[in-house]
C-alpha cells in the first residue's frame, strides 16, 4: 500500500476539492472520543471556509491512489476566528507571530504508520517558510476523567504530543460548542492549547 503525501495552498490545483475532502474527514474522525462530535456537512463548510480565505493557508493531504485518508490543515492565527485569537493577546502572545495547526486527521485504518508526524513537521515547515512566525500552537479538548463515553482502551495523545516538542500551556485555553453524539444541543467545551517554538 502507497500513501503519498501533498502540499496544497491556496490557488493550488486541488485545493477546492482538498478543502471539501477536510470536512468529510473531520465528521468522520471526530465522532470518535474524546471529540464526540456530532457533525454536519453544513457547519463543517462554513468552519473550514477560512481555509480557502486565508494566505499562507496549508492543507497536507495523505492519499493512497485517489482516496485522501488524512489531512494537517493550518494557517496564522489572525486568520482564524476569534475564539482562537482572543487567548493568545490576553496571555501576552503576539498573535501575528502565531502559526496555527487546525486538525490532522486520519482514518483509523491507516494510523501507526508515522503519518502523524509527517503531517506535523510538513506544516511546520510551511510556516518557517512563510517567516515571521515565532510560534506553533493548537488545541484539544479537555474532557472529564469520568465521561461517561470514555474509550478507555484509546490511547492519550497528549504523550505524543510532548515527545514532539509541544508544551501545554496552563491557562491559555478557549471554548468551542459542538453537539455530542449523547447531546440533544450543543455545549461549551473546554480547549487547551499546546505550543512549540518554531
Amino acid at each position: 500500500m502507497s500513501i503519498a503525501l501533498s502540499v496544497l495552498t491556496p490557488g493550488s490545483p486541488g485545493f477546492a476539492e482538498a478543502v471539501e475532502q477536510v470536512a468529510a474527514l473531520r465528521i468522520a474522525v471526530f465522532r470518535e472520543w474524546p471529540y464526540l462530535y456530532d457533525g454536519t456537512l453544513e457547519f463543517e463548510r462554513w468552519y473550514i471556509a477560512k481555509l480557502s480565505e486565508a494566505e499562507g493557508a496549508i492543507i497536507v493531504a495523505a492519499k493512497d491512489g485517489d482516496t485522501v485518508i488524512g489531512v494537517s490543515t493550518g494557517m496564522p492565527l489572525l486568520s482564524e476566528h476569534e475564539e482562537l485569537i482572543g487567548p493568545f493577546s490576553e496571555y501576552g502572545y503576539d498573535p501575528a507571530e502565531v502559526f496555527y495547526g487546525a486538525e490532522t486527521v486520519t482514518l483509523p485504518e491507516y494510523r501507526g504508520r508515522g503519518l502523524y508526524r509527517e503531517f506535523l513537521e510538513r506544516r511546520r515547515e510551511h510556516a518557517r517558510r512563510l517567516g515571521g512566525f515565532r510560534w506553533e500552537t493548537f488545541c484539544g479538548v479537555v474532557r472529564p476523567a469520568d465521561h461517561p463515553l470514555r474509550d478507555h482502551e484509546a490511547r492519550p495523545v497528549e504523550a505524543v504530543w510532548e515527545r514532539l516538542g509541544y508544551r501545554r500551556i496552563e491557562g491559555l485555553t478557549t471554548g468551542f460548542s459542538w453537539k455530542d453524539l449523547n447531546e440533544e444541543e450543543k455545549s461549551e467545551k473546554l480547549m487547551q492549547f499546546w505550543v512549540r517554538e518554531l
